[in-house]
């Protein structure tokens, strides 16, 4: 009789916990990589937007000194040149058609060359009227320059010197510019008004000095804080000289635009502002290029840096990836040799019975494992030494 050998249960084999857990790193890698990128991927568009929109400003600035050109000579009496005004708004007109769309600029553009291609080339008879009409056309320049720099993001700008450059190029240079002009247009006009209308005037020319000077401080306030914040070497050597120009230009203006102590009027020098008007307009235009150079510059660099950033996140999301699968060919390659080693123990112990057999207990001593030498112990007590076997004597049992 055999009895079955009893064979081991194995249990599941722990090697795939490794592999999964290793898997498992690809999602947190994945999901930093998707993160990295879209936030970068925005940060990058806003800067592409931006540089549209020094584009545009960049196109803008030759229009709005044309204008402000063309509304003294007006206002003057002087017939108005408009070939530089014409070709300005030409230069304009094609960056609009280019990137008109992505700023929504189409119509803010169209309604502002309607009222320039509206401006008579001679100069009217009223003055007065003259001088209004070019102001609802330089109001509409100047909103023009706000929507460009809403709708391009630079007044979101997240970078303390290109916020302050673009605010200075943006908002202080062509307001400052505008409102020079008409400070020297009025006080031209001014000196022909009647004495009733004298206090008019004062109010009129006070209100727009103060224009004109809070934003041409506001812009050296707001280039000095680009220069003091940036990182850039070349932006204060670049900066600082056309800077102090127009600044020592601006002081000029200022002093030659006040009140009068020795005029019988009480108003300032008609000739002496247009003068200082003329200086300040020349030291804005060789300002403005620089500061539209300085931060396009920035965002430039700023866009490299985004895809910089973003060709290392690849490569090491990519090397990550690289890893795992890597780790995962391991750990495979080392489970399919475990289970191959499984299996050729499991074949070597099928070859084998499988029973243990039971020892009969009525075989021969040669099946049962007794050695011939051994049968001496299952002889009689009284047996011999030499084997043989002594009968029993008639007294022995009394012995």
């Amino acid at each position: 009789m055999t009895v079955p050998a009893q064979r081991v249960r194995r249990r599941p084999s722990g090697r795939m916990l490794p592999l999964l857990l290793v898997v498992a790193m690809l999602a947190p890698v994945a999901f930093l990589f998707a993160q990295h990128h879209r936030l970068t991927g925005d940060d990058r568009d806003l800067a592409v937007r931006e540089r549209l929109g020094v584009e545009y400003l960049r196109a803008l600035g030759p229009v709005t000194e044309a204008l402000v050109d063309a509304q003294s000579a007006a206002v003057a009496g002087r017939p108005a040149a408009r070939d530089a005004l014409d070709r300005a708004v030409q230069d304009a007109a094609r960056v609009d058609v280019r990137i008109g769309d992505e700023l929504r600029s189409h119509e803010r553009w169209a309604g502002l060359r309607a009222k320039l291609e509206a401006l008579p080339e001679r100069p009217l008879t009223d003055p007065e009227a003259t001088f209004v009409a070019y102001g609802e056309v330089t109001d509409l320049l100047l909103a023009l320059h706000r929507k460009v720099r809403e709708s391009s993001g630079l007044v979101r700008d997240p970078r303390q010197d290109s916020f302050f450059l673009q605010d200075s190029i943006g908002l202080d240079l062509p307001t400052a510019m505008v409102a020079a002009g008409q400070l020297a247009d009025l006080s031209g006009l001014g000196a022909g008004r009647p004495a009733a209308e004298r206090v008019r005037t004062q109010g009129e020319l006070a209100e727009l000095r103060v224009r004109a000077l809070a934003s041409a401080t506001d812009l050296v306030a707001d280039l000095r804080e680009a220069v003091d914040s940036s990182e850039s070497t070349d932006l204060g050597s670049n900066v600082l000289t056309p800077l102090d120009t127009y600044q020592r230009a601006v002081e000029a203006l200022a002093a030659f635009s006040g009140p009068s102590a020795g005029s019988t009027t009480g108003l300032a020098d008609p000739g002496q502002v247009a003068a200082a008007r003329l200086n300040a307009q020349s030291a804005a235009r060789q300002l403005q290029p620089v500061i539209l150079d300085q931060l396009d510059t920035l965002l430039k660099e700023r866009i490299d840096s985004y895809d910089r950033d973003r060709r290392l996140a690849a490569g090491a999301a990519a090397t990550a990836v690289l890893l795992v699968l890597l780790l995962t060919g391991v750990l495979i390659a080392a489970y399919r040799r475990a289970r191959r080693h499984a299996a050729e123990a499991r074949r070597a112990g099928d070859g084998d019975t499988g029973t243990v057999p039971e020892p009969q207990r009525w075989a021969p001593a040669a099946e049962r494992g007794i050695r011939p030498e051994d049968h001496r112990l299952l002889q009689p007590a009284a047996s011999g030494r030499d084997g043989g076997s002594e009968r029993w004597g008639p007294f022995d049992a009394a012995r």
